[in-house]
């Protein structure tokens, strides 16, 4: 039976994660599977990446194939070094000991180029949230801006309109003396009732 270690896809549409498995060559991707190695998770960045190393080099050792993307995973994880290491152990070309100082030193630096990438990530994240703020910031401020100058153009045009109301009130002011003729009439009349007075 050919093993091969490989990525089963889970997750939802559109936010896949792995698991790393030791499967049959002949199996479906996401079907049965001998052993799970770990799990590889794509959405996060820098990408979340958990192997046994243990399990790995065994069944490295058993002659398992990893696949394409596998192979790069382990040797992301120093999996496949630390493989190659021990078999030189095995073969006698040094000893476990400075097997054992060549990983570490590989760890090591591994472990400063990830703590270097997420440094550049967060200072990154950091200047587009700073720069995200200061951009609202303008919009807000030419927002006010245009606020405030929409009242004091429209002050003028309200004040023209109360200014020509005198003007027409002017005529309800001479509406009464138009009606002094009218009390007047009344005594029009007496002279005419005193020539009545007098016929008789």
């Amino acid at each position: 039976m050919s093993v091969k270690i490989r990525l089963q896809r889970h997750g939802k549409k559109g936010k896949p994660y792995y698991w790393i498995v030791a499967a049959d060559s002949k199996s479906k991707r996401d079907g049965k599977y001998l052993d799970k190695l770990g799990f590889y998770n794509p959405n996060t960045n820098p990408a979340t990446i958990e192997v046994d190393m243990e399990k790995s080099i065994q069944w490295l050792k058993n002659g398992a194939q990893p696949t394409k993307t596998a192979r790069n995973i382990l040797s992301y994880k120093g999996i496949m070094l630390k493989h190659h290491l021990l078999g030189g152990v095995a073969k006698g070309a040094f000893t476990e000991e400075e097997a054992e100082k060549r990983f570490n030193a590989w760890i090591e630096e591994k472990s400063k180029k990830v703590d270097n990438k997420q440094q550049r990530l967060n200072k990154e994240e950091e200047e587009r949230k700073a720069k995200a703020l200061e951009n609202e910031k303008l919009v807000n401020e030419a927002r006010i801006k245009a606020q405030n100058e929409a009242p004091a153009e429209e002050a003028p045009a309200e004040e023209a309109p109360a200014e020509e109301a005198p003007a027409e009130e002017a005529p309800a002011e001479e509406a009464p003396a138009e009606e002094a003729p009218a009390e007047e009439a009344p005594a029009e009349e007496a002279p005419a009732e005193e020539d009545t007075a007098k016929e008789e």
